[in-house]
């Protein structure tokens, strides 16, 4: 391939995960049984929270979301990239290239803001448990996720539209497994500064901004558990975060692995290692976190694994 104007070619090529011939049956029946723990357990999350009243709640509204979100992030890579394994050559269309990152954009966004709105639940349910119920109106529950999902949906078309409206000149292999913004800079010969400080302003301002309302959240909730007396008070506090904090410390440390790291350190081989953790491992890993560590979860699936009919007509 030699360098062309990718705008006039009907498609890309992803080089993948890897370009190892024997490594590609073992890690394709890795990630094929990964993305179908992926469907059951986000699946089944949304299910149970649907159709068992008492989890109808906000902290399991927002789980809810969660995992709406982590199943549509997967969704859009994986299917495509286990495709991939199976063809000689994998290639992507100029159309599906653009959309795939499009709502790749959208929904990486929209789990940033959504543990930022989770955590600030957690908060309000820890040091103003009198008030959560009010607080915590079904109104403004709708608009801690709407607005992440209005916000993260402009952002997407903004900085997708801005690329492929931009002349494509050079090579049409892309070193990723997917289509991704950053991936695709090196072949714009027009706008590509501009882009470039476009996308690092708007992800610093999102990783920052929301792992802010993550830490102003759970200093506040520490502040107001050292000075419960009741150390089966402390217990719950700390329960009632347990999986929450799990999943922000893995999620914002891949982040912060990947942008933070030096120059000198950071390569395609090491972005897509870290893009196969946050589009791959953490969606499988959170429905597995807040189902072993949640007992209101667990009682909800034994009830309604127990009586699926009476469920269904509750719902």
């Amino acid at each position: 391939m030699g360098q062309q104007n990718v705008t006039a070619l009907p498609e890309f090529i992803l080089l993948g995960v890897t370009r190892l011939p024997e490594l590609q049956g073992p890690v394709f029946g890795v990630f094929l049984i990964i993305y179908i723990v992926i469907l059951v357990g986000n699946l089944g999350m949304i299910i149970l929270i649907k159709v068992d009243s008492r989890l109808r709640t906000p902290m399991y509204f927002f789980i809810r979301h969660l995992a709406f979100i982590d199943l549509g992030n997967s969704t859009v890579i994986c299917p495509k990239m286990l495709v991939n394994f199976l063809m000689d050559q994998n290639t992507i269309s100029y159309g599906a290239c653009a959309t795939q990152m499009a709502f790749f954009i959208m929904f990486i966004i929209s789990e940033l803001f959504m543990l930022s709105a989770m955590a600030y639940d957690r908060y309000v349910a820890i040091c103003n448990p009198l008030l959560y119920n009010v607080t915590m109106s079904q109104r403004l529950c709708h608009v801690l996720v709407g607005i992440p999902y209005l916000y993260s949906t402009f952002q997407s078309l903004m900085i997708t539209v801005k690329i492929f409206t931009s002349t494509f000149c050079g090579f049409n292999i892309i070193n990723h497994f997917y289509c991704d913004d950053v991936a695709l800079l090196p072949f714009l010969c027009s706008n590509r500064r501009e882009l470039e400080l476009l996308i690092i302003v708007l992800s610093a301002f999102n990783l920052v901004s929301s792992l802010l309302v993550v830490l102003v959240s759970y200093m506040l909730i520490l502040i107001a558990v050292f000075r419960m007396r009741s150390p089966e008070g402390r217990n719950k506090a700390f329960s009632t975060c347990g999986s929450h904090l799990t999943v922000v410390v893995v999620f914002y440390w891949t982040l912060l692995f990947m942008y933070v790291q030096p120059m000198s350190a950071h390569s395609f081989d090491t972005d897509k290692i870290t893009s196969v953790f946050y589009t791959l491992i953490i969606p499988m890993l959170n429905p597995l976190i807040y189902s072993l560590r949640n007992k209101e979860v667990k009682n909800a699936f034994y009830r309604v694994f127990r009586n699926p009919c009476k469920c269904c007509i509750q719902y």
